[in-house]
């Protein structure tokens, strides 16, 4: 008996098919195990079993409205316009499900982004599954700079709202073909859409719901480094499947996209490092880490526009940029009032502008993502360093879209939820930690039905 196919049609990829899913099981990996690991052991031993918490419950809530209505808002058709900003005017989808068995199963599209780019080879299943991981990891990251005093009743309602609201616009506009996309502003893989976002949300957020303890700020000893640097391993392999999985083909692209993601993010963690031992005396793995993070935020909206050369360069500046700004304006007034826990500003906000500014300086166009059949032409950027100015300012343009997008939307949705449940645990709360909030510890000894906490916070 002849085997059929299950989706018979010239469409079908399957090896590009096979790449999309390794690659978005790799950016899934990045936050189920990675950052809630990395998180559960940078934290105090007290905070270790709710920071983990977190970000397991954000990247189950944000799929469920990923399916049901998000992924529509950030990838379907058009449904908002806004004709006074130009540049096709397109900022939004129409929300609605991905459920059935014709839209998982159907070819993937994305509908107002089509014309610019190859049939895709793969079905909507993968792509809606690939997109969901990016959306779920944005959210996480974000988190990163409320560790310690949010409550948890009121990140359970933050979580849907602000993906349903917030992320959807930024997506759309980039990467959907929205306006800002359509007026040539480029993110190969989230710089923008992700990182700033993160940062630009975390940062409004800390400040809305307002510091931990000061004894939590004064003394937050990781519980486990090793832990962390576990996190953070899989956090830096799973950037292979974040940045090689963007051009939707498994294709030369791809590749360079790859290697240009492990040698930026090689370059920022030795200067991050070299940094350290000359101004500070001694390596921090600490700092190592931050580093890493620093060059996979910064190349990730330049991985598959910019050369190896060019990746050295961008992962330099991305450890040196960042680590001016936390050591230095770190200290100032500002940075002191808002308690930005895990320096989320830094990392990825500060480095998501080295990365998209850096596009606009070093995209270089012999770097093709798509490669022109007939009368279509090649798909590649043309940044300063080849003549095209422009660029630079297009992205500056972006990147103040998605900065104004997040601080007055986060601000609007912590306020509307904090009339709803406090946004703020309370001090004996936060004093005790996991144990006050989930009847858990991180680190207890049991025997006989009869739990020994490790003692200390």
């Amino acid at each position: 008996m002849a085997i059929v196919p299950a989706l018979p049609g010239s469409w079908l990829d399957t090896g590009d098919n096979a790449w999309q899913l390794t690659a978005a099981t790799f950016v899934g990996l990045q936050s189920v195990p990675g950052l809630v690991v990395l998180y559960g052991g940078i934290v105090k031993k007290k905070w270790a079993i709710n920071s983990a918490f977190m970000a397991f419950y954000a990247f189950a809530a944000v799929l469920i409205v990923w399916m049901l209505w998000s992924y529509n808002m950030a990838f379907g058709k058009p449904w908002l316009t806004m004709p006074f900003i130009g540049g096709g005017n397109q900022f939004i989808g129409h929300p609605g499900q991905i459920t059935s068995a014709w839209n998982e199963t159907k070819e993937a599209v994305i509908p107002a982004a089509a014309a610019g780019m190859p049939p895709i080879g793969f079905p909507m299943a993968t792509m809606v599954f690939f997109q969901f991981v990016f959306a779920a990891i944005t959210v996480i990251i974000l988190q990163g700079s409320i560790l310690g005093r949010m409550s948890f009743k009121a990140w359970m309602i933050f979580v849907p709202v602000w993906m349903s609201i917030i992320y959807p616009i930024g997506a759309f506009s980039l990467w959907a073909g929205g306006w800002l996309g359509s007026m040539g502003v480029v993110d190969y893989s989230g710089g923008y859409v992700i990182h700033l976002t993160a940062a630009a949300s975390g940062f409004t957020a800390a400040a809305v719901i307002g510091p931990r303890l000061p004894r939590d700020r004064e003394n937050f000893q990781p519980n486990s480094l090793l832990i962390t640097m576990v996190g953070a391993g899989i956090l830096w392999l799973g950037w292979d499947g974040f940045n090689g999985g963007d051009p939707y083909f498994a294709n030369a692209d791809a590749g360079a996209a790859v290697l240009n993601t492990n040698v930026a993010t090689a370059a920022s963690l030795l200067t991050w490092t070299v940094l350290d031992v000359f101004v500070h005396g001694r390596p921090s793995i600490l700092g190592a880490v931050n580093g890493m993070i620093a060059g996979l935020v910064a190349i990730t909206p330049a991985a598959g526009y910019i050369n190896g050369g060019e990746a050295i360069v961008l992962g330099i500046a991305a450890g040196i940029l960042p680590w001016m700004t936390w050591n230095l304006l770190g200290k100032t007034w500002l940075f002191r009032k808002v308690d930005d826990v895990l320096g989320v500003f830094h990392t990825h906000g500060v480095a998501a502008l080295v990365g998209g500014i850096g596009t606009g300086i070093l995209a270089d166009p012999g770097m093709i993502e798509y490669f022109g059949t007939g009368k279509d032409s090649n798909v590649n950027v043309t940044g300063a360093l080849f003549g095209n100015w422009h660029q630079v300012l297009l992205q500056l343009y972006g990147a103040a879209f998605i900065i104004v997008l997040n601080v007055v939307g986060t601000f609007i949705i912590l306020k509307l939820i904090g009339l709803v449940v406090p946004l703020r645990l309370s001090e004996e709360s936060m004093l005790i930690g996991d144990d006050a909030l989930h009847g858990e510890e991180a680190y207890a000894i049991y025997g006989d039905g009869q739990k020994i906490p490790v003692m200390g916070d």
